[in-house]
């Protein structure tokens, strides 16, 4: 968007790392960019996002805030689950509705304006051992599209992007590959399909994977194989966990 001339404002929870990026795009780019540092974890900070975006014009907001599990768990076994609970939904559901609430209003009132709602692949189907941020992906299309069907007719674009693996942090990929690109790879295809597609996975390899795994191939399928993955990487995490456990004890015996 930077490289399309937006001006930028950048939401996020650290403000030495917004800096960083926003010092970045105006150097790359020379484009204004501005900060809010909150933590989307939170329920009290809107009313401060609230104050930073009054008297902007926003044309283009994106919902991608997000968090997963630290690694594929099953539900009752989730470390710390009640906090683990109300993070996720704070942090992948009640930000996009809370952020669609505060910039809206002003897109109504101008007939244009367009939501991008990040959700996920894993929204498309449940995902076993991922389940709740699986379910938090699904509410974030299910409401993207009905907002989009409610508000298009005065203008205004509301897509939902569910991207397969792409080479993130999160993700924890490291070396980008044909289906899992780097982020500017993804975006950039994935911008040219604002307009075209209210629902899209926006990015051609992951839409022949979204085709197959949601026409192609059984749900319960999808949901076994799925699971199945899942469990062997919880198995993979735990067994290396053990065994730093183990390391670090017998260093501390050494010393």
């Amino acid at each position: 968007l930077a490289r399309r001339g937006f001006a930028m404002m950048l939401i996020s929870r650290s403000q030495e790392k917004l800096n960083d990026v926003a010092r970045s795009l105006e150097e790359q780019f020379k484009v204004e960019t501005r900060t809010i540092a909150v933590d989307f974890g939170k329920l009290d900070i809107y009313s401060k996002i609230e104050e930073g975006l009054a008297n902007l014009e926003i044309g283009v907001l994106v919902n991608n805030v997000g968090v997963s599990y630290p690694y594929p768990e099953y539900y009752l076994h989730i470390p710390d689950l009640e906090n683990f609970i109300t993070n996720l939904i704070n942090v992948n559901m009640t930000s996009v509705c809370q952020m669609t609430r505060l910039v809206l209003p002003k897109m109504v009132e101008r007939s244009k304006g367009v939501i991008l709602n990040i959700s996920s692949a894993s929204g498309m189907y449940p995902v076993p051992l991922l389940t709740v941020y699986s379910a938090t992906k699904a509410f974030v299309d299910f409401f993207s599209r009905g907002l989009h069907e409610e508000y298009r007719r005065q203008g205004i674009i509301i897509q939902s992007v569910l991207p397969f693996f792409v080479a993130t942090k999160m993700t924890r990929i490291r070396k980008p590959t044909l289906d899992k690109p780097t982020p500017e790879r993804y975006v950039a295809a994935e911008l040219n399909t604002v307009g075209l597609q209210s629902q899209t996975n926006g990015y051609f390899p992951h839409a022949v994977m979204g085709w197959v795994t949601t026409r192609l191939v059984p749900s319960s399928i999808v949901i076994f194989l799925g699971a199945r993955m899942n469990r062997l990487q919880r198995t993979g995490y735990l067994t290396r966990r053990k065994l730093r456990e183990q390391k670090n004890g017998a260093n501390l015996k050494t010393e």
